[in-house]
């Protein structure tokens, strides 16, 4: 296989989670995002929650019109949303599950369970032009759904894995790793393109990289909290060194 380089998006919401902590302007996730870009992001992404936690239809609004790099817009399979993603037409939607009382995304979209509604859900963001990905756990019948109801890419949920690795848990963190290793190949060999997110860091991203069919990291929190003591620049360009070393050595 011919590895591309591996794309670096980063997810700007917990900028937005600060801001609102206080109100008012900042800091803007405008202002993160184009820092980003400087700093070797090969995509923004911004989740706009239904009960508009951090970021906001104003934000998504700016990220659409500002940005020069793609605008990934992950969004819950509701009405809603759909109707926003259609008025923006971002580069690129990621559906993924959605609790009010979560404090993050946890576990994939079932996908299996929703397959039908899933299908029609999606069809009209293609039409759309934009890139559908579908948040999902490292799972055979997951996938297997997903690509079934046309969807063109897939982010495999990594939290398990580096929530493992962070707790030293180390044999099941393991265990993760090759339900990621054996699923990403699974899904490549069905056609679809695979991208990873979900809790990485400086210490876990680069087994992931590794994965010859990981095209592209989503990655946001950790980089996020990473700017309070080093910079959002130096974090995301330690990051994109750690990743092009990686995959330049498979």
């Amino acid at each position: 296989m011919s590895l591309r380089k591996l794309r670096l998006g980063v997810n700007i919401d917990h900028v937005a989670t600060v801001r609102n902590a206080r109100g008012g302007d900042t800091p803007d996730p405008m202002r993160a995002a184009l820092l980003a870009e400087v700093a070797g992001a090969d995509g923004i992404t911004a989740h706009l929650r239904e009960d508009r936690r951090h970021i906001t239809d104003s934000d998504i609004e700016a990220l659409a019109k500002g940005l020069t790099v793609p605008l990934n817009f992950e969004m819950a399979a509701t009405d809603e949303m759909q109707a926003i993603a259609l008025r923006h037409t971002p580069h690129a939607v990621c559906i993924v599950p959605e609790k009010r009382e979560e404090r993050t995304t946890e576990g994939g979209l079932e996908v299996a369970r929703e397959e039908n509604k899933l299908a029609h859900f999606i069809a009209p963001l293609r039409d759309a032009g934009c890139r559908v990905s579908i948040f999902i756990a490292a799972d055979q019948r997951q996938i297997e759904a997903a690509a079934r109801i046309g969807a063109p890419v897939i982010e495999l949920h990594t939290g398990a894995y580096c929530d493992a690795h962070a707790n030293r848990r180390f044999e099941e963190r393991d265990n993760e790793f090759e339900k990621l290793r054996d699923m990403a190949a699974f899904a490549a060999d069905l056609g679809l393109e695979v991208h990873a997110g979900h809790g990485l860091t400086f210490d876990t991203v680069k087994p992931i990289v590794t994965l010859p069919e990981v095209q592209e990291l989503n990655i946001g929190h950790f980089l996020i909290g990473e700017a309070i003591f080093s910079g959002l620049e130096n974090a995301i360009l330690r990051m994109r060194i750690l990743i092009d070393e990686a995959r330049a050595v498979i």
